[in-house]
């Protein structure tokens, strides 16, 4: 799309596979290579594309040919499980990475990659190292390299292309659900949780709560502490302020319109809690985004050259 709206050849790419054999995908649609890598390709990037099974994925061709292109300083990343095979080529030693909610619990960080930090954010750039969390998290990665190369103008003609309303930054985190957090051995918690999500404009005291999932006060509390390791009522408010946050950069409402539709009685009362969560007013938070979208910043320390 850069290459469209510019009418330029900024970007090309090619795609690979082991042995330039077609890929079958988990969904059943094959994958046609361009050609098989090899130990002398030169490229300014290189993506690992993954899916499900990642583990009988890691072809030890594949994980010494990325070994190769990081001793090359080529700079490498990973898609939705990409980063997996990544760390599991000891690429990521050092770095910090993202991957797929659904597998970040899966990894036992200490015993199988005790250099690599995992975290839960949309995607990570950490120096020449790209990690992405799959979904359509791969557009706000891919929206962020374009900025930083060829502006940010470009980026939101991109952006608005595709119909993407908000272009996410680093800072972003990919929402891990609940029940992948806790387990489907607490519906009671999941049933509370829900229910607040769907009342947020008009929070249900505590009291209610427990009465529409059928336990005691003290036993919601309980199993709040237990699993989530914060009060129903902590929890609920730091629900209602991310809903507001969400309002805040993706819409136009007004602070006050933001604090009544997230349940908050008045504006000063919304940008205290807003301001003890996030550590800045709302106010701020609207201006520093305004600021990075008329500013072009670069979001990596390493450079590459488009073509």
């Amino acid at each position: 799309m850069a290459n469209q709206l510019t009418d330029r050849q900024l970007y090309d790419w090619a795609v690979l596979s082991c042995d330039g054999e077609p890929v079958e995908a988990s969904n059943g649609l094959t994958i046609a290579p361009t050609r098989a890598f090899e130990r002398d390709d030169e490229f300014d990037i290189v993506f690992v594309c993954a899916g499900v099974e990642v583990k009988q994925a890691c072809d030890r061709r594949l994980l010494n040919w990325l070994q190769h292109m990081a001793q090359r300083h080529t700079p490498l990343g990973g898609l939705c499980t990409g980063p997996y095979i990544l760390a599991r080529a000891g690429v990521l030693d050092g770095y910090r990475c993202t991957v797929h909610w659904e597998h970040i619990s899966s990894i036992n960080e200490e015993t199988e990659f005790p250099n690599t930090l995992f975290c839960s954010q949309l995607f990570v750039i950490d120096r020449d190292r790209y990690t992405c969390s799959g979904g359509v998290a791969p557009l706000d990665l891919m929206l962020n390299i374009i900025s930083q190369q060829c502006g940010t103008e470009l980026a939101a003609s991109v952006s608005e292309e595709f119909v993407h309303d908000r272009i996410r930054g680093v800072g972003d985190a990919q929402r891990v659900p609940l029940r992948a957090r806790v387990g489907p051995s607490q519906p009671k918690l999941l049933e509370a949780v829900a229910l607040m999500e769907a009342n947020i404009e008009e929070p249900l005291t505590l009291s209610e709560l427990a009465h529409y999932v059928n336990i005691s006060r003290r036993q919601l509390e309980r199993l709040f502490r237990t699993h989530l390791d914060r009060s129903p009522t902590r929890y609920y408010l730091e629900l209602r302020l991310k809903r507001a946050r969400e309002f805040l950069l993706q819409t136009s409402m007004s602070i006050l319109d933001v604090a009544l539709a997230c349940g908050f009685s008045s504006s000063p009362h919304f940008s205290k809690c807003y301001h003890d969560y996030y550590a800045l007013p709302p106010s701020q938070e609207r201006r520093r985004q305004a600021t990075q979208i008329r500013r072009n910043e670069p979001v990596a320390v390493q450079e590459t050259t488009p073509h």
